[in-house]
């Protein structure tokens, strides 16, 4: 850089010496370019391996890093598209991702896909019990249910038990039609499908059926207690305090918890304070319990869910700041 002023204009130059890897970086049209340019406001210019960042020193240093990143992935033989690019573009702006945190599963490892998401997937592993609040898409519950198939496999526990609170949408169960399990399986699909990602679908089936994963809903779990277990409770807003001390109350021996879920997104009546809410005001601070908390910003879904969650949570803000609301 030819300035220590964040705000100076800036200049950086890269050479990339294996070309072959360029139109996978550089995308149809240039397009990946062009995104990097919105994203950080440069300018990149291109000549073969020989590229160009004007901007900025705090842009083109962004800027550089992403493209780095992006060509790293390159030379390892991952194709470089959208998704791949906004995870570049998160490495630059909130932190180099830590590879260490790659999550040995039965399948492909799973890797975090930002710093956010390191660090959660490492205080899990150090953690008796950990809160993960925030909103949609932030992989709280998938990165959940790939520690906790990383533990089984490598025998840290015995079971994994998968539980939510049945009363989305306001519905009970025993008013939803079929046998128990018909009832329960809507409830608890997506957590099954995260499974299906990480462990042979034989072998999800076969430990189903034998108990070493269960999945039921939260209310299934009073008076049990659950040692060398993973238990995974999501969707924990829509608990009340008095269901939530239930259920980490059946924490037992050699086992340990991660409790998932959106504070402001609860479905429960107006009025009922939600169980996740009360807990996060209790329970920081006690030994071996740990809080990841994810904003907006560490969304990893499609760029457009990060932008809806952002309008809502402006909206929430505006409406909170309120004379209306003093």
């Amino acid at each position: 850089m030819t300035t220590n002023d964040h705000n100076s204009p800036a200049r950086a130059e890269l050479t990339f010496e294996d070309e072959t890897h360029l139109p996978n970086l550089f995308g149809a049209y240039d397009r990946h370019l062009a995104r990097l340019e919105r994203e950080f406001g440069v300018s990149v210019a291109s000549r073969g391996g020989n590229i160009a960042i004007t901007g900025s020193a705090n842009s083109v240093a962004s800027a550089e890093t992403a493209l780095r990143w992006l060509y790293d992935s390159a030379q390892a033989g991952q194709v470089i598209n959208e998704g791949k690019v906004s995870d570049a573009v998160r490495t630059a702006r909130f932190g180099k991702l830590d590879t260490s945190a790659a999550i040995d599963v039965y399948k492909n490892p799973i890797q975090p896909r930002s710093g956010a998401q390191s660090h959660y997937v490492e205080t899990i592993r150090r953690s008796k019990l950990t809160f993960a609040a925030g909103p949609a898409g932030t992989g709280k519950t998938f990165l959940a249910v790939a520690v906790a198939v990383e533990m089984m496999k490598r025998r840290m526990v015995d079971r994994i038990i998968l539980s939510r609170p049945a009363v989305e949408a306001g519905e009970k169960l025993g008013f939803l039609p079929g046998d128990l399990r018909e009832k329960v399986d809507p409830y608890l699909r997506p957590l099954k499908d995260a499974l299906m990602q990480m462990m042979p679908a034989d072998m999800v089936d076969r430990r189903l059926a034998n108990e070493e994963i269960e999945a039921a809903p939260l209310a299934f779990m009073r008076g049990r207690t659950l040692a060398h277990a993973f238990i995974i409770l999501d969707e924990a807003q829509n608990t009340t305090p008095m269901q939530m001390k239930m259920a980490l109350t059946r924490i037992g021996e050699g086992s340990r918890m991660v409790v998932t879920g959106d504070p402001s997104q609860t479905d429960l009546p107006p009025g009922q304070r939600s169980g996740l809410s009360d807990a996060l005001e209790i329970l920081p601070g006690l030994k071996d319990v740990s809080v990841s908390n994810f904003t907006a910003k560490d969304v990893v879904r499609e760029d457009l869910v990060a932008a809806i969650v952002s309008a809502y949570d402006s909206r929430q803000r505006r409406l909170s700041e309120s004379p209306d609301n003093a």
